[in-house]
């Protein structure tokens, strides 16, 4: 399962949004990706999500494999959607 989703928070995904994705991301079984700009990487990874650079504007593909793979897609956009709480 996958959703194309912007990132809409002035700053972009920095250290505070991508630790609060992160851990979004671990609390889920399935195996959650990020692709963007033809890379794909582990979306449970602070250190993967901190080295795509995110800026405002700029499009996710969130991809989610497993047993809660929709929970994962909804809650995962739903936080990009509210800027993190920005």
């Amino acid at each position: 399962m996958e959703k194309t989703v912007k990132i809409l928070n002035e700053s972009g995904m920095h250290a505070r949004p991508a630790g609060a994705f992160v851990k979004m991301a671990s609390s889920f079984t399935s195996d959650i990706q990020i692709e963007t700009n033809g890379k794909v990487l582990n979306a449970k990874s602070i250190m993967n999500v901190l080295s795509l650079g995110l800026k405002k504007d700029d499009e996710i593909k969130i991809i989610a494999n497993g047993n809660d793979e929709k929970e994962a897609i909804e809650g995962l956009v739903n936080l990009v959607n509210s800027k993190f709480g920005e």
